[in-house]
C-alpha cells in the first residue's frame, strides 16, 4: 500500500482523560493537555499540530476528567474540517456503553470505542498521548509500521536509566523486534553497550487495525488494569510481529519529546524554549504549531529610567502583556500578564491575565491565570514559608493555582 493511501485509512486516536494528579494544581480546575504552554499554547496543541503536519486529519479526541476547557480550545482552534470531506477532529467523553465504568486505562478507552473504529474502517490506528510536548512526523512512523508487516510498532527513545523508571522498558533485537518489555521498572535493563541509558516507550503506537480490536476485546475479558503498558504489550510481543521505532534516528535535528508528567518536566520543558539555542524550536515554519490566538494588542515595554526599566531578557512575551518598569529574565509571560515597576521575574511561568505588583520578586515559580501578586511580596525566595501557603515541588518550584491570590 503507497504511504498516501495508507494515510488515508489511518484512524488517529490522541487519548486526553488523564487527571493528572502530579501536576496539580495546574490540573486543579483542568485535565493535563488542555493545560497552557509556552505562553501561548496548550499541551494537546502539540499532538493536533504533528498529526495535521503529518497529512492525518481523521482524529478522535478521547476526554474524560474535567474537560469543559479542552472541548472548548479544540472547537475554537481546531475546528477545520467539514464532516462531509470525510476529515474530522471528534470530541469524545466516555460512553459507556458496555458498562458503567469510564475509561479504567488506556487499552479500555479504545475497547469503548470499537465503534467508532467499526464505522470508519481503518486500515492502521495510530494511538497518542495528549500530554505530551514533542515534535514528529508519524507518516515516517506509518511507513516503518508498513515496511516491517508489524503487527504493533512502538516509538522509542533511549533514556537514562534513573529516569527510565516512569517508562515502559523495551528490549529489541538487531531488527528492533520487540523482545522484552517491562512497565516502570525498578531496574531498567540498560542497552546493550550502552550501560547507563534505556529504551523507553513514547506511548505512541501504531497498530494494524484488525489486530488492535483482537488485543483490546481479548483484553476487556480478562482481569487486568486495562492498560497497553501493563498488560498489552507484555503480552502480546512473544508471539505477534511488535517492533521499536527509533525517534530520535528517524526524526532528526526536529527530534524533542517531553512527557509533561509532573511539575519538574513541565518547568524543564519551558526551560527548553527560552534558550539561546531553544531545545524545542517553536520558530520552526517547516513545523508549525497551531493553536487559537486571542484578540491580543503586541508586547509592551514601557519605562527607561534607572532602576526602572522595561526589560525582558531569555524570555518569551506574548501578545498583551505589558512589561512596565519591571525586569524580566529566563521567563515565560503569557497574553494579557503586567509587570510592574521595580519588580523582578527570574526564572518564572506566568500565565494569562495575572499581574506582579510593584517591588515584587519572583524566581522558580508557575503562576497560574488571573493572579495578583501584591507589592512587595516575594515568591521562591523562602520555601519554608511559600510552602505554608503555595505548593512546591520537591525541586523547589513553587506553584500557585489559578486565582488564588486577588
Amino acid at each position: 500500500m503507497e504511504l498516501q493511501q495508507a494515510l488515508k485509512q489511518t484512524l488517529t486516536f490522541i487519548l486526553s482523560g488523564g487527571q493528572g494528579e502530579r501536576l496539580y494544581p495546574l490540573t486543579k480546575d483542568r485535565s493535563k493537555p488542555s493545560v497552557h504552554f509556552a505562553g501561548t499554547y496548550r499541551i494537546i496543541d502539540f499532538s493536533l499540530s504533528n498529526c495535521l503536519n503529518s497529512d492525518l486529519s481523521r482524529i478522535i479526541v478521547l476526554t474524560q476528567y474535567k474537560s469543559l476547557s479542552l472541548d472548548r480550545h479544540i472547537k475554537t482552534a481546531w475546528n477545520l474540517y467539514y464532516r462531509e470531506s470525510g476529515n474530522f477532529i471528534d470530541v469524545v467523553p466516555p460512553q459507556q456503553r458496555y458498562d458503567e465504568n469510564w475509561y479504567l486505562g488506556t487499552a479500555d478507552a479504545i475497547f469503548q470505542n470499537i465503534y467508532i473504529i467499526e464505522h470508519e474502517k481503518p486500515h492502521y490506528t495510530l494511538i497518542l498521548s495528549g500530554d505530551h510536548i514533542y515534535k514528529m512526523d508519524y507518516r515516517k512512523m506509518l511507513k516503518y509500521h508498513i515496511e516491517k508487516d508489524a503487527d504493533m510498532t512502538i516509538a522509542a527513545c533511549e533514556m537514562p536509566l534513573e529516569e527510565a523508571q516512569r517508562f515502559g522498558v523495551l528490549v529489541t533485537d538487531s531488527s528492533l523486534q520487540v523482545t522484552g518489555f517491562e512497565e516502570k521498572p525498578q531496574n531498567p535493563k540498560p542497552v546493550p553497550g550502552k550501560p547507563d541509558v534505556a529504551y523507553v516507550s513514547m506511548g505512541i503506537y501504531i497498530f494494524t487495525t484488525e489486530k488492535l480490536v483482537r488485543y483490546v476485546s481479548d483484553d476487556h475479558k480478562l482481569d487486568s488494569s486495562k492498560d497497553f503498558g501493563k498488560d498489552i504489550i507484555p503480552r502480546i510481543f512473544s508471539t505477534e510481529r511488535v517492533f521499536a521505532y527509533d525517534y530520535v534516528q528517524n526524526e532528526g535535528e526536529r527530534a524533542y519529546w517531553r512527557d509533561i508528567g509532573t511539575i519538574a518536566s513541565y518547568y524543564e520543558a519551558h526551560r527548553d524554549i527560552i534558550s539561546v539555542t531553544p531545545i524545542l524550536n517553536l520558530y520552526d515554519k517547516e513545523w508549525p504549531i497551531r493553536t487559537y490566538m486571542e484578540q491580543w494588542p503586541p508586547a509592551k515595554f514601557i519605562h527607561n529610567e534607572e532602576g526602572r526599566r522595561g526589560v525582558a531578557i531569555n524570555s518569551l512575551v506574548a501578545n498583551g502583556a505589558i512589561i512596565s518598569g519591571g525586569y524580566v529574565e529566563n521567563s515565560v509571560i503569557s497574553p494579557g500578564v503586567k509587570v510592574n515597576s521595580f519588580s523582578e521575574v527570574k526564572g518564572s511561568i506566568i500565565m494569562h491575565g495575572s499581574t506582579v505588583g510593584r517591588y515584587a520578586k519572583i524566581k522558580n515559580a508557575i503562576i497560574d491565570k488571573d493572579n495578583h501578586i501584591p507589592e512587595h511580596m516575594h515568591i521562591g525566595y523562602d520555601l519554608e514559608e511559600d510552602k505554608k501557603h503555595f505548593t512546591v515541588s520537591p525541586e523547589g518550584i513553587v506553584v500557585i493555582p489559578k486565582g488564588y491570590l486577588q
